[in-house]
């Protein structure tokens, strides 16, 4: 007998025939002995038609409220679920993220869990029921207020549960057949990963990969929680995200792509120490995340260089006008904003024991006719920034490069969105 956590995402659960699906899915591994709870997001476009219905009444929503409203989606779809299971003769009890005992800190829209106590789960797992949790949610515990975990909070909230329970695996569902060499949507030809470490999962995650998100890899790997990413649509295998295997790793185990970034330039910053200092002091204390950062050789005569960095393209407009309120005290001349970049990243433990890998991406590229804006690296990563209309372009031809492509059957997103 095993514990066994799955997670089953919006697609998996967004009718009520996917729901008698994913039911019909869970009795059988209860059936088979082994203990069974389920985290679920909402159903399919939930959350999204809350938000437009929260916009249709005010531009500019209290957070704590937006947070009340978007954990009802994981309560339909939690309950619905729950319903399905009973109507196949096997008790199973639904709980809300506080229910559950996951408590987060205070920030509502994204929040963190710091702390799992679940013994109504644990409760519920011994006598015999399924136990059916909602994603995404927890609770502030100082003013025991309902807080959301952002995007891919399902994920997390279920590998947190899998540590807590100290379960055998956290199997994720999706509406892919496991973690793919590239995007299946935009490679067709990409080859399904049996095993993949969790370095390498994390750097994918990073890098647009939305399989599995960057949060939920970060718990797995700091608990040691095996992820089986496997799809609600088929019986296949999947891929399994542990512990590097001590085999010798291939070189590249994919190619990663992200067309939600946007590049934000200071023309002309004086070349002084402290500028850059006081460029990144000022974009985090506006809340913004960096990704990539370059800086130029300053131009002989002028002692002034240009600064340029990628960010989150939702954060375009804090950053831009925080720096803007800044511009005084830097001395840059001018800031551009460009939107319309993609980025590709080619991640592979086995290239920091291997030449020629950066040799051969960048002639990819440049056979493909790709010029490249940006450049970022890491002991298994390497990120170029271009230009969104050419990302696809960019993403097979690379793909194509290093061997990648299957000649086997490929690859199939069931529910359309690769998660």
């Amino acid at each position: 007998m095993a514990l066994i956590v799955q997670k089953y995402g919006g697609s998996s659960v967004s009718d009520a025939a996917s729901i008698e699906r994913v039911a019909d899915r869970i009795v059988a591994t209860r059936r088979a002995g082994n203990d069974v709870c389920v985290v679920v997001s909402a159903m399919g476009d939930t959350t999204d038609d809350l938000i437009d219905l929260a916009q249709q009444i005010t531009a500019a929503p209290p957070q704590r409220e937006m947070d009340i409203l978007l954990t009802a989606g994981e309560r339909i779809s939690m309950s619905l679920l729950a319903m399905a299971i009973h109507e196949r003769g096997v008790t199973a009890r639904s709980f809300t993220g506080q229910q559950a005992g996951v408590i987060t800190d205070d920030v509502y829209g994204k929040a963190r869990i710091i702390d799992v106590s679940p013994s109504r789960i644990t409760e519920t797992l011994e006598q015999g029921a399924v136990a059916i949790v909602a994603g995404f949610q927890g609770v502030n515990q100082a003013a025991n207020d309902v807080t959301t975990l952002g995007r891919g909070g399902s994920d997390t909230t279920a590998v947190a549960l899998a540590a807590a329970l100290g379960a055998d695996v956290c199997e994720i569902y999706t509406d892919v057949d496991g973690v793919f060499t590239a995007d299946p949507r935009i490679v067709p030809a990409a080859r399904k990963l049996d095993t993949i470490g969790y370095d390498e999962m994390l750097e994918m995650a990073a890098c647009g990969a939305k399989v599995l998100m960057l949060r939920c890899v970060e718990y797995a790997r700091r608990f040691g929680v095996p992820v089986h990413v496997r799809s609600s649509y088929s019986t296949l295998t999947g891929t399994l995200v542990t512990k590097e295997n001590p085999m010798e790793q291939p070189i590249i185990a994919g190619v990663a792509h992200d067309r939600t970034e946007a590049k934000v330039t200071l023309v002309d910053v004086p070349d002084v120490p402290g500028k850059a200092a006081r460029i990144f002091e000022v974009v985090a204390a506006a809340g913004v995340n960096i990704d990539m950062i370059v800086q130029n050789v300053s131009v002989v005569g002028t002692g002034k260089t240009d600064v340029s960095f990628t960010l989150p393209a939702a954060d375009g407009d804090a950053a831009t006008k925080a720096l803007e309120a800044a511009r005084e005290e830097i001395g840059y001349d001018e800031v551009r904003y460009d939107d319309t970049i993609g980025k590709l990243s080619l991640i592979g433990a086995g290239m920091k024991s291997h030449p020629g890998v950066s040799a051969r991406l960048f002639k990819a590229l440049s056979d493909a006719g790709i010029n490249i804006e940006m450049i970022s690296t890491s002991e298994i990563r390497i990120s170029v920034v271009t230009s969104v209309d050419l990302l696809d372009q960019a993403v097979r031809a690379v793909h194509t490069a290093f061997d990648l492509d299957s000649d086997q059957d490929q690859a199939v997103v069931y529910g359309g969105t690769g998660r």
